[in-house]
């Protein structure tokens, strides 16, 4: 497959993914699953489940394994590329003088209009994962029970204790997963040399007591490397580097997390921000930006050329099989909170969410058209007050 065709792909989505790594996973199903067809319903919940349980960005992780299912490595880098790139630029160029600013009052009412939309795009995937990653009652109960236990105790440990009960669960009933076409080989020596650079960087740049870009790079892999999820989790991560908690003012770092909440893409392209304001310079927002997203590419690119042949063990393929269900009731936790509840305020902009679902679902808009629907149903709902 063409390179330039998984960037084109990757980039259109960059432009238009608001809402936060949940949201992202819906417009990916929808665009991939739905519409290319590049990647099979199964596929796609089980490579989901994949993301969830490994450290980084699940959602930018998502992106790069469908490159790399399309065209190798290359074909992860480069949708890795095209997904960030707009966010990184915005984050870069726009965080300039968006930093100490506050939303004007038309704009934010456009983002509303995303945020709703994005609210509509989860809500889509979750119903068709749900389909398909819980085809019974036990797997259905899994997914229940662990959207219920992230909305009663929130937080990582909760998402992790969740994945580890629903893994164990499925190994004690191992299942003969489906053949399937492709390529797949023992952990090669490439393979080694990703993990062996994984945890080398991760355990040897503390010791450099480094300074400049190297001390930028070091605070932001070892964030990168110990996130689970992605998206908000990754803040207090970053609010804890003492880089980070020493070289900017809270306000300066808060003004950030809001202007990552504003753009579309991966919100760990904060990182951009967050390293050029650090160094007063665009390497260093460069440098933090690729430390930040490295980690999960290195441990994706060491599991992915061995995962057919892995999936294929009966107590693998049982335990991927609950995982999956577990990470269907993540994303459905996430669409309560903090999808729906920091959008959805009253009865007319619940009515706009169906309005854009019925258009997704129904009349099967394209995506990019309801991304430019949903600022503008925004802006109405501020006009006439009720937003």
């Amino acid at each position: 497959m063409s390179i330039a065709l998984i960037f084109s792909e990757f980039f259109k989505l960059g432009c238009m993914s608001f809402g936060g790594p949940a949201a992202h996973m819906g417009y990916f199903h929808r665009r991939f699953v739905d519409e290319t067809r590049w990647i099979e319903a199964r596929d796609y919940a089980e490579l989901m489940a994949l993301c969830q349980f490994l450290p980084g960005p699940a959602s930018s992780q998502m992106g790069m394994a469908i490159g790399y299912r399309r065209a190798g490595v290359a074909g992860s880098l480069v949708a890795f590329l095209g997904f960030t790139l707009p966010s990184a630029v915005l984050m870069l160029v726009a965080g300039l003088w968006l930093a100490q600013a506050e939303l004007n009052g038309a704009l934010d009412a456009a983002l509303h209009g995303l945020k709703l939309l994005a609210v509509a795009v989860v809500a889509d995937a979750v119903s068709k994962l749900y389909a398909s990653g819980c085809p019974d009652r036990s797997r259905q109960g899994m997914a229940l029970l662990t959207a219920v236990a992230i909305w009663l105790w929130p937080g990582m440990a909760t998402q992790l204790a969740a994945i580890a009960l629903a893994a164990v669960i499925g190994a004690s009933r191992p299942i003969t997963p489906l053949p399937r076409q492709g390529a797949s080989q023992p952990l090669s020596r490439l393979g080694a040399l990703y993990l062996l650079l994984f945890a080398g960087l991760l355990l040897l740049l503390p010791w450099l007591d480094a300074d400049g870009e190297l001390a930028v790079f070091d605070a932001f892999y070892r964030a990168g490397a110990l996130v689970f999820g992605g998206g908000h989790v990754v803040l207090p991560l970053l609010d804890a580097q003492p880089l980070i908690r020493d070289g900017m003012s809270e306000d300066t770092f808060l003004a950030g997390y809001s202007l990552a909440q504003a753009v579309p893409g991966p919100m760990f392209s904060l990182a951009a921000y967050l390293g050029s304001a650090l160094e007063g310079s665009l390497l260093s927002g460069l440098v933090a930006l690729i430390a930040i997203f490295l980690p999960g590419w290195l441990l994706l690119m060491a599991i992915l050329p061995t995962w057919e042949r892995l999936r294929q063990n009966p107590r693998l393929a049982g335990a991927l099989a609950w995982v999956v269900a577990a990470s269907v009731g993540l994303l459905l936790a996430a669409l309560y909170a903090p999808v729906f509840v920091s959008a959805v305020t009253g009865p007319a902009t619940m009515a706009v969410v169906v309005f854009l679902w019925a258009l997704l679902h129904l009349a099967r808009l394209p995506l990019w058209a309801a991304v430019l629907i949903a600022p503008l149903a925004g802006l109405a709902l501020s006009e006439f007050g009720v937003a």
